[in-house]
């Protein structure tokens, strides 16, 4: 089994394609941090236009709940049960807002990253993915290692950022607590928001950085050595010496194909041993002359003799041969600056049907 090449030798950049299969994989670049950041922005959404009303709403039916609790059966069972249910649903319409903004805050920051993609490996089951010992090298080898002091640094980092945004928070705390009740609510709910956003605001830095870099860390761990830049250069244009070898065959099919066209040709103009054009003009085929096959040297000499052989003329014209076989192509009508000399040479061939199939014609 080959060794996988070592992080030194890999010098280069990673390709497009070497990109779009690991994007085909589900290999992509994913930062942890943004969704937690997009969470807690939609907790200061609700905190600064949704908590105060929603809050007032739970205070008002617990206190009505606490303050004349002789309204509420606890005969039997079912008072007790239909008494917690109705809590639980006054708790949870507070709350259900809140939830549902963090978990969409958190899916689309989620789906914004990469757009999801189906892959069948990533989900496959493998028996290396529940191995103790792997898994006890994830979490206390190098790897394990950078994640705890990337962890531990965005906690020392937040704390510190905290520490700077809520300095007068006790002040501000001991104050309320003299005030009238729903007053030192207020102080709370401001206090908690300052909070959110101290939180959000660091997040935000720490969401960016790790941005940054999990797209720079996805980029190095697929860079490539110079051997691989060459191999896939390589397989996308092809083995030189089996692409030389198609050309060939290409060749080789589309002259015999051209060989086997000459005996239809109407006329063969040549040059009068390096060129020749095989002619065919039927007038309820095609407006003009088609081009059935060309060839020089020695497939300009095949090309007479199997006209030869079929009684088809040759006209020899150096200068009309030479320039068609560098302007017209097999299988396509001739151009118009050539109509007027060929239609003088199928004049030739109405008129003398019957004479030498060989002729010459001079300008």
């Amino acid at each position: 089994m080959a060794e996988e090449p070592d992080k030194e030798s890999k010098t280069e950049q990673a390709t497009e394609k070497k990109i779009r299969d690991s994007m085909e994989k589900g290999n992509l670049p994913f930062a942890r941090e943004i969704p937690i950041f997009a969470s807690l922005l939609a907790f200061v959404l609700f905190a600064l236009f949704f908590a105060y009303g929603t809050m007032l709403d739970l205070a008002g039916f617990l206190s009505t709940f606490l303050e004349r609790p002789e309204e509420w059966r606890l005969e039997t069972a079912m008072d007790a049960i239909a008494l917690y249910r109705l809590v639980f649903i006054e708790i949870g319409r507070a709350i259900i807002v809140l939830l549902s903004l963090v978990m969409a805050a958190g899916i689309a920051a989620s789906v914004l990253q990469n757009t999801p993609r189906m892959v069948g490996d990533r989900i496959m089951p493998k028996l290396s993915r529940i191995s103790i010992a792997k898994g006890w090298g994830r979490l206390f080898g190098a790897k394990g290692f950078v994640e705890f002091l990337k962890q531990l640094g965005k906690v020392l980092f937040a704390g510190i950022f905290l520490m700077f945004i809520m300095h007068d928070a006790h002040i501000r705390l001991l104050s309320g607590m003299t005030t009238h009740p729903a007053a030192f609510g207020i102080v709370i709910r401001d206090l908690v928001v300052q909070l959110a956003v101290g939180v959000t605001l660091a997040m935000a830095i720490v969401a960016a950085a790790d941005l940054l870099w999990s797209r720079y860390h996805w980029l190095q761990e697929l860079r490539m050595t110079r051997q691989e830049v060459k191999d896939e250069i390589k397989q996308a244009e092809g083995d030189p010496i089996l692409k030389s070898r198609m050309r060939s065959l290409a060749r080789d099919r589309a002259r015999r194909r051209m060989m086997t066209a000459v005996p239809t040709a109407t006329m063969v103009i040549a040059n009068p041993t390096h060129y020749s054009v095989a002619l065919r003009y039927v007038r309820e085929e095609s407006a003009a002359p088609i081009v059935v096959a060309k060839g020089q040297d020695l497939i300009a000499l095949k090309i007479r003799e199997i006209a030869a052989e079929h009684d088809i003329p040759v006209f020899e014209d150096v200068a009309l041969a030479r320039s068609m076989f560098d302007q017209v192509s097999v299988d396509s009508l001739i151009p118009p600056q050539f109509y007027q000399a060929v239609a003088e040479l199928i004049r030739i061939i109405q008129a003398n049907e019957k004479g030498p199939t060989t002729g010459d014609r001079h300008q």
